[in-house]
C-alpha cells in the first residue's frame, strides 16, 4: 500500500497515550472567553451554541453516557504529568458559563484508549496496557519506515470495565494480542471490539451476559472503531484493504511486528452479525471515525480526502448507501470523533480549533441543526 507521510494532525487518529498521575477532579480554564470566531465557522450550519470544553493539551475520544448527561474520553498532557493517554469522566455543563469539571478514572498506569459508557451510566469500559507494565510503552520510530504513519498494535491491551470511582470491576478480555477499540449495542447487551488474536485485525461481537462471541469479519487488512447504529440493527467502521501483492505484503509484515498503517481506510456497514456487509466510500486517503446520525439512516465520519497532503481532516454526512456526501466542519486543521447524544440534541467532537496556534486538540459539544 502506498502509505503517505501525514502532517502532525493524523497522529490524532492513533490516539494512544498513558502515564502514571495521581487522579483529582480539574476544570476547564475560562480564560479564554474572549475568543475570536475560531469557535465557528461561517459555513458550519449545522452547528450552534458550539463550547469548548477543554483547553489545552490532547484531547479525544470523547462519547456520551446513555442518559447524555456525561462524557468519557482520553486525555494526554505532558504539562499536567500525563505524558500519554488516559481516560477521564466530565459532566456535560447544564447552564450558559458552567465550567466543565472532569476527573481520571483510569489508573494512571500503562496506555488506554477508547472508552464507553456501559447502559447503566455507572460503568465505563476502555483498553490499557497497564497489565504489561506501568509505564507507557513505547512509540514506534517511524523513521525507521520512510516516515510513515504507524499505529502500535500493543499486544498487552486488554479491555476493562471500571465504575466511576476507578475501581476496575471486570476484565472482558484476556487474549494475548491487541484487543481494543470497544463499544456497546444501545440496549448494552453487546459489545463489538477489535483484536488480531487470530492472525489479522479482525472485529468481534461479545454477548456480555455470557461471555460467548462471535468474529464478524473475515477479510485480510485492518477492521475497526465500529458503532451499532441507534436502532441496533446495524454496524459501522473503518477498514483498510490491502489488494496488490505489494501492499498484502507489507500489510503482513507490519503486522508481524505488531504494527499498521492506517492511512488508506474506508467506511463499511453491515448487519450486526456481519453479513451484508458493503464499502459506502470510495473516497482515497483516509475516512474514518464513522457513525451513525439519530435516524440510523445517515452516517457521520471524518476524512481527508480533499487534501493530498493529508490534512486537514473534516467531517461530513452522507447516507447509509453511499449517497448525499456534504462537508459540515471546516476547522483547517482536524475535525474528527463526532458522536451524537443519545437524546439526539447534541453533537461532540474533537478539534483543532481556537488552539492560539498550538497543536492542542480539544472537545466541543454543540446543538445540532438540521
Amino acid at each position: 500500500m502506498n502509505f503517505k507521510p501525514l502532517s502532525f494532525t493524523f497522529p490524532l487518529l492513533l490516539v494512544l497515550l498513558s502515564a502514571c498521575f495521581t487522579p483529582k477532579a480539574q476544570t476547564a480554564s475560562t480564560a479564554q472567553e474572549n475568543v475570536q470566531d475560531t469557535l465557528l465557522y461561517p459555513e458550519e450550519t449545522h452547528f450552534k451554541n458550539i463550547i469548548q470544553l477543554t483547553f489545552g493539551g490532547d484531547n479525544a475520544e470523547a462519547y456520551w453516557s446513555f442518559d447524555s448527561k456525561y462524557l468519557v474520553f482520553q486525555r494526554t498532557s505532558a504539562i499536567n504529568g500525563i505524558p500519554c493517554d488516559q481516560i477521564f469522566v466530565g459532566k456535560v455543563p447544564e447552564r450558559a458559563g458552567e465550567p466543565f469539571t472532569y476527573k481520571m478514572i483510569s489508573s494512571g498506569k500503562g496506555r488506554t484508549t477508547c472508552a464507553f459508557f456501559t447502559k447503566d451510566n455507572k460503568h465505563i469500559i476502555y483498553a490499557s496496557t497497564h497489565m504489561g507494565g506501568d509505564e507507557c510503552p513505547p512509540t514506534p520510530d517511524r523513521a525507521k519506515y520512510g516516515g510513515k504513519y504507524i499505529w502500535p498494535l500493543y499486544n498487552s491491551y486488554d479491555i476493562f470495565m471500571a465504575d466511576l470511582d476507578g475501581n476496575i470491576v471486570k476484565q472482558l478480555t484476556h487474549a494475548k494480542g491487541y484487543d481494543a477499540e470497544a463499544t456497546f449495542s444501545p440496549d448494552g447487551k453487546l459489545m463489538v471490539y477489535t483484536s488480531d488474536k487470530e492472525g489479522d485485525l479482525e472485529m468481534y461481537v461479545m454477548d456480555l451476559e455470557t461471555g460467548n462471541e462471535k468474529r464478524i469479519t473475515n477479510t485480510l487488512g485492518y477492521d475497526g472503531g465500529a458503532w451499532f447504529s441507534p436502532d441496533g440493527t446495524k454496524l459501522i467502521w473503518r477498514a483498510s484493504r490491502p489488494k496488490t501483492d505489494e501492499e498484502i505484503t507489507e500489510y503482513k509484515s507490519l503486522l508481524a511486528e505488531g504494527l499498521v498503517a492506517p492511512t488508506n481506510m474506508e467506511v463499511f456497514v453491515a448487519d450486526i452479525d456481519g453479513s451484508n456487509a458493503k464499502q459506502i466510500t470510495n473516497l482515497g486517503q483516509a475516512n474514518w471515525a464513522p457513525s451513525f446520525m439519530p435516524d440510523s439512516e445517515r452516517i457521520i465520519f471524518a476524512s481527508n480526502h480533499e487534501y493530498k497532503r493529508g490534512f486537514p481532516f473534516n467531517m461530513y454526512t452522507m447516507n447509509a448507501n453511499g449517497s448525499g456526501l456534504t462537508k459540515v466542519s471546516r476547522d483547517k486543521g482536524f475535525d474528527a470523533f463526532p458522536m451524537f447524544s443519545p437524546d439526539r440534541k447534541k453533537i461532540v467532537f474533537s478539534s483543532n480549533r481556537n488552539n492560539g496556534g498550538t497543536r492542542d486538540t480539544n472537545i466541543f459539544i454543540a446543538d445540532w441543526v438540521e
